[in-house]
């Protein structure tokens, strides 16, 4: 059995360069798309704990006020 000609032998190597390239170029892409959705779900949660506390406020409000309601108190 022969070693294979020159020419397939160069054509192996670029074809595998080119291959990690392609490799490389997903990886990336699913690197960029990973910080994008953590950097998303970050936001999403600082967000939703400021409207939690909000809501929590106004909750509170709410229950205050049924309470003078039901009381009969007058809200002066």
């Amino acid at each position: 059995m022969s070693a294979p000609p020159r020419e397939a032998i160069q054509k192996q190597i670029q074809q595998d360069w080119a291959n990690r390239e392609y490799i490389e170029v997903i990886t990336v892409s699913i690197k960029k798309i990973t910080d994008f959705l953590n950097s998303f779900d970050m936001s999403c949660r600082s967000k939703l704990a400021v409207l939690n506390e909000k809501l929590t406020t106004l909750e509170r409000k709410i229950d205050y006020l049924e309470a003078c309601v039901t009381k009969g108190e007058t809200l002066t």
